[in-house]
């Protein structure tokens, strides 16, 4: 099975920024460079050729083709004739991108040049990862779908609609597409788009901007990825009115009529790209997200990053949090403002981390206090709590006093989830810093403006003592002539790792326990400077295709153990194999090198007897 991994067109492992120069194997080692050819990606010459070459993104390299390249491929004066670098043409790009009037004209840029030219796209985000990943994903493209019917250009995707009900004429759909080798799908109904609430088919800004995360933060291969939103209607009616509205125009499809669509693209999609196929759910509504996740967990390789990777990211912050408080998780209590599908993740990882740390089940859950819109979860109100939330029923007098909750539990760690911008008030705030010498305090909620306090607010309540984290992106905090800068809790630490050792070793299904494990490893890689210099919880940024590898590594070597790989035989080097595997955001040679025969098996003509020609002999 590894041959499904060799056709593609590189055949060099991956050099960007993101990339350190150790993943070069050793090829003077014998053993290495057998390795490395039978890992690599071969080069295949494209079958397109003149104009039809230059629309196609994944091969389209503008002014960068070579003059041999030009003349062979059909495109010689379909070019002006300048010659250039792809860091010349990156460089133009970032220019003309800083002199766009917002960040939703930078979307729309990226997204042009995403349609024109996919390597230059993905080397321009991997160079400047810090910069453009708040404008590819969380909050920009937030409002890029909000805004999706005017600014919509090209189509991305696939769109399944409540009336394809059926596995063949989904099937039909996917077949569509103009691949067959996907790998990975992203899918939404819309219901949920960040702290947006419901925008229906606009929602479809954000598995396409997931996937390019998939493509910059793990090297997942753009080709392996499929985008799908599934249009069961709106309930929104400032988008049913909406004249640039992509989608249909009706009420949202609830029961038995939704679950039959949702299995029958769960079983359409495997049976067009293979039972491996990884499928990552993604801003579904609460009352859908845990359900589907329990339905399809243990019989799809597939996972919500909503709640797993939500959970995992959330845990990965806390346990760096650690290092600095100097006690174990399990020796914390934690408030958690919100209860929906993030936060009960969250909250469930914690037991699962306090469990392993040997508390009992019972003892984990009974440091964890959630607050819902109803107020503080009690066992007053047992009968009208879902199934996850009764075995964090407190014991407790009701409240809604976010601050009251905070002076009777004295917790270590408060948790927003809530998408109420505010919330944690400088009251709430400076109690936290009266109770603890490190607070920690993570306001999560996305996009920037739902969030439930600013970083400047937290790190001047509390003196700069917080271990402060955010959903969306804060500006760094300078206090008392000392620099902060706030750790960004982004499942993007999470999500791209898993995924790259769910394809790569093509996995039958995804244990919440590999979460777990890649939140460890995440927070491992927070270096001391960034905890105890600049407070930081997370690590930076352009480390997160590196560690990506890493997390893919664990995520192989876990799934081998316990038998949910397919791709057999096992890799003998597995980082290698994941390091060959990795998309390459450097142009490709796309012409194969040519090579020589034997003289003798390349030798023209074979002595013939005369052919008798009746007609042409005769008189």
């Amino acid at each position: 099975m590894l041959s499904r991994f060799s056709p593609a067109s590189i055949r060099r492992i991956s050099t960007t920024a993101l990339c350190c120069e150790k993943s070069e194997p050793d090829l003077s080692d014998p053993k290495q460079l057998a390795l490395h050819k039978l890992y690599r990606p071969e080069r295949i010459t494209p079958s397109k050729r003149g104009i039809d070459l230059l629309k196609a993104p994944g091969l389209n390299k503008g002014m960068a083709f070579s003059l041999h390249e030009r003349q062979y491929l059909g495109i010689h004066g379909l070019l002006p004739p300048a010659f250039m670098t792809e860091e010349q043409q990156a460089y133009r790009i970032m220019t003309k991108l800083r002199q766009q009037p917002d960040d939703l004209a930078k979307y729309i840029q990226l997204d042009s040049l995403q349609d024109r030219n996919e390597k230059l796209y993905y080397r321009v985000l991997c160079d400047n990862v810090k910069e453009l990943m708040p404008i590819v994903y969380t909050p920009t493209v937030g409002k890029a779908c909000q805004h999706f019917g005017f600014i919509y250009r090209n189509p991305k995707g696939l769109y399944v609609t409540i009336n394809d009900n059926s596995i063949s004429k989904i099937y039909q759909i996917l077949a569509n597409w103009n691949t067959e080798n996907v790998r990975a799908i992203v899918i939404t109904d819309g219901e949920r788009i960040l702290g947006l609430g419901d925008l229906g088919t606009y929602g479809i800004g954000i598995p396409v901007g997931k996937l390019s995360l998939y493509v910059a933060l793990a090297g997942i291969r753009p080709e392996w990825c499929l985008p799908v939103i599934l249009d069961v209607g709106t309930d929104n009616s400032e988008l049913l009115n909406d004249p640039f509205y992509t989608g249909l125009r009706r009420k949202r499809v609830r029961g038995p009529e939704y679950d039959t669509l949702v299995d029958n693209f769960m079983k359409a999609a495997t049976k067009r790209f293979g039972r491996d196929t990884l499928i990552q759910f993604e801003d579904f509504g609460n009352q859908n997200a845990y359900r589907l996740l329990d339905r399809y967990k243990g019989e799809y390789c597939m996972f919500n990053d909503d709640i797993q990777g939500t959970a995992a990211v959330v845990v990965a912050g806390l346990l760096a949090s650690t290092r600095v408080t100097k006690k174990k998780l399990s020796q914390e209590k934690i408030v958690f403002l919100g209860a929906g599908g993030a936060a009960t993740g969250v909250a469930e990882m914690c037991v699962r981390q306090m469990m392993d740390e040997g508390l009992t089940e019972e003892e984990a859950c009974g440091r964890i206090y959630m607050v819902d819109i109803e107020g503080l979860i009690t066992t007053s109100r047992i009968k009208s709590l879902g199934e996850r939330h009764v075995r964090f029923a407190k014991d407790l007098p009701d409240t809604k006093n976010l601050l009251e909750v905070v002076k009777t539990v004295k917790p270590g760690a408060l948790i927003g989830a809530s998408t109420v911008a505010g919330a944690f008030t400088e009251e709430v705030i400076k109690e936290m810093a009266r109770i603890n010498p490190r607070p920690i305090i993570f306001a999560l909620s996305n996009p920037t403006s739902k969030a439930e306090c600013t970083a400047e607010t937290a790190y001047r309540c509390t003196n700069g003592a917080v271990l402060f984290a955010s959903g969306s992106p804060f500006e760094n905090v300078e206090l008392n002539g000392k620099l902060y800068k706030p750790g960004q809790g982004n499942n993007a630490y999470i999500f791209p790792g898993v995924a790259l050792g769910a394809v790569l070793f093509a996995v039958k299904n995804i244990p919440d326990k590999l979460f777990l494990l890649a939140a460890r490893m995440v927070a491992e890689a927070v270096s001391e400077k960034s905890l105890n210099t600049y407070s930081r919880v997370y690590p930076r940024l352009k480390d997160i295709r590196e560690l990506s590898v890493k997390i893919a590594v664990e995520v192989g070597e876990y799934c081998y153990r316990h038998d949910l790989a397919t791709l057999h035989p096992k890799p003998e080097d597995m980082e290698m194999f994941i390091r060959q595997n990795l998309y390459s955001v450097e142009y490709d040679e796309l012409i194969n090198k040519t090579y020589e025969w034997p003289a003798k098996d390349s030798k023209h003509g074979f002595p013939v007897p005369v052919l008798r020609r009746t007609s042409m002999d005769d008189e």
